[in-house]
């Protein structure tokens, strides 16, 4: 079990999270994904740790950046 975290900025509503969710949710080995809205910090819960350019690419695929 790997927990991955990261900053996403541009969310500002609960759709934001849900998109944001929902495109790092489908990346192969991600069991969770928890989002805090209002930090733009995002938790991954992986099988295995999850490569920063895949995460990086579903957030942009959800129309964000990743923050830093």
């Amino acid at each position: 079990m790997s927990t991955t975290t990261v900053t996403v900025s541009g969310m500002t509503c609960g759709h934001c999270v849900s998109s944001v969710r929902e495109e790092i949710g489908s990346i192969p080995g991600v069991t969770a994904v928890d989002v805090d809205l209002a930090s733009g910090r995002v938790d991954i819960d992986s099988a295995a740790p999850i490569e920063q350019s895949a995460i990086a690419q579903a957030v942009d695929e959800a129309g964000y950046q990743l923050a830093g």
